[in-house]
């Protein structure tokens, strides 16, 4: 059974950082891609970031391109997201997703595309 527990989150003010981390467990971790999604209060839950299974390759939503980066720790079953010049509009329960198919070679950025959710950590940004 795959688990996947974030941390991270908190209260910073506009133009800080956070780096949140989600520890995966139940499969082999460097064999899947994994990413972030992102809910704020009153709207869909959007994509955010992902890293595919060899860290090769990522992908960003343009509202954080260039201030976010994924990256990937295969030894510690860890995947991160360092946020930095952080916003208001960043504010949102900031979820962890883990793929289900093994060495995928295209990278999945719809939330149906995942079967693997955290609980979600709470990032708020003040302005």
């Amino acid at each position: 059974q795959v688990q996947l527990v974030e941390s991270g989150g908190g209260l910073v003010q506009a133009g800080g950082s956070l780096r949140l981390s989600c520890v995966a467990s139940g499969r082999t971790f460097s064999h899947y891609a994994m990413g972030w999604f992102r809910q704020a209060p009153g709207k869909e839950r959007e994509f955010v970031s992902v890293i595919n299974w060899s860290g090769e390759s990522t992908r960003y939503a343009d509202s954080v391109k260039g201030r976010f980066t994924i990256s990937r720790d295969d030894a510690k079953n860890t995947v991160f997201l360092q946020m930095n010049s952080l916003k208001p509009e960043d504010t949102a329960v900031y979820y962890c997703v883990a793929d289900n198919i093994e060495f995928a070679l295209s990278i999945a950025t719809m939330q149906r595309e995942y079967d693997y959710w955290g609980q979600g950590t709470q990032v708020t940004v003040s302005s």
